[in-house]
């Protein structure tokens, strides 16, 4: 009996060795109960979101085994694209894929999110401007004033108009009833533009039943990936901005909850998707006009387009001086245009 107890004894000790050791080799798979659970909305519709963000979100979850999973919507899903920031900084979302103006935050830097006019000629120029030239750090403290964290910023595709009649002149866009951004809107109405606002899903019927002219929303990679090539006829290559600036937010008591792992590892999964983006639209902006086959271009003559780029001039100082922090964007903008165009091809022609 006692060499049999002390067999006994002896295996079982190594049995718990061993377990322990297996313990310390395999994470613990985690419980459901214990799986972090966010909800996220982006301004984008469906067919958009399968490019801007899905790729994203999937890699993220796949990442997380069973510790994290973010749950994606797209526009207006949850709530209307104009109440995104609302939404989350109420907790109602955790986290959100917009440009500032698009979701109507309340911070002194949401007038330069989406298409500031004339204020960059290549999507490169974004992250140079926010990880070189200071705008990350004045996005991030702003909108830590107001509960929210700044996650990332990266470009999107340029601002063109697309419309159901041409546009060859100024002139041309004179009562235009044209879908784009608050600011690009604010700007455009001295040339005769009427700016409206809809909901995204809702614009392809609204160039259909006439309720609209056209889009100056996208570049033409958008044009056709959402369908708007099937409504409208021409394409101006002439743009307001050379890409879009987005971002990336979360609720700022759901962020500081998450462990640093995830944060670095969300953090990570969005800028390849800024990444990812910046060759997507390039590739499709070249090729789409070249073999889209549904678009005819037209272009406004370089000595009347020069009208609006010194009008958007006109329009930085006017926003400069409605407070110190839009005065500080907009000297960064200055001083930044001013190196490209000195440095010469291929970071400014002409």
């Amino acid at each position: 009996m006692t060499t049999s107890r002390r067999s006994f004894l002896t295996k079982s000790a190594t049995l718990a060795v061993g377990a322990g050791a297996a313990t310390l080799a395999t994470p613990a798979v985690t419980r459901a109960q214990d799986v972090i659970k966010w909800r996220m909305q982006t301004y984008a519709g469906a067919a958009l979101g399968e490019e801007v963000v899905k790729p994203a979100i999937d890699a993220f979850n796949r990442m997380a085994v069973g510790q994290m999973e973010i749950e994606l919507f797209y526009a207006d899903q949850l709530v209307p694209t104009g109440e995104l920031f609302q939404a989350m900084q109420r907790g109602t979302i955790d986290c959100v894929q917009s440009d500032d103006d698009s979701m109507a935050s309340p911070t002194e830097v949401t007038v330069f999110g989406g298409y500031f006019p004339m204020a960059l000629r290549y999507s490169l120029d974004v992250p140079a401007l926010f990880n070189k030239y200071g705008l990350k750090a004045i996005w991030e403290e702003e909108y830590a004033k107001v509960g929210v964290k700044h996650i990332s910023a990266g470009a999107w595709d340029p601002c063109h108009f697309s419309t159901k009649d041409p546009i060859n002149s100024l002139a041309d866009l004179q009562g235009k009833r044209i879908f784009t951004f608050p600011t690009a809107g604010r700007f455009l109405t001295q040339f005769g533009v009427v700016p409206v606002t809809l909901p995204w899903e809702d614009i392809e019927v609204a160039v259909q039943t006439g309720e609209l002219d056209g889009i100056a929303w996208s570049g033409i990679t958008e044009v056709y990936t959402v369908g708007w090539s099937n409504v409208t006829n021409y394409f101006l290559t002439n743009n307001i901005s050379g890409a879009w600036i987005g971002h990336f937010f979360a609720n700022m008591d759901k962020w500081n909850a998450l462990p640093p792992h995830l944060q670095e590892m969300l953090a990570t999964c969005f800028e390849q998707s800024h990444y990812y983006r910046q060759h997507w639209y390039w590739a499709g902006e070249a090729d789409l006009r070249l073999n889209g086959g549904k678009l005819q271009l037209t272009t406004i003559p370089d000595e009347e387009w020069a009208t609006v780029e010194a009008a958007a001039v006109t329009f930085w100082d006017e926003i400069a001086a409605e407070s110190e922090v839009k005065a500080k964007v907009v000297a960064i903008f200055k001083e930044y245009n001013e190196v490209q165009k000195k440095a010469g091809r291929p970071y400014r022609y002409g």
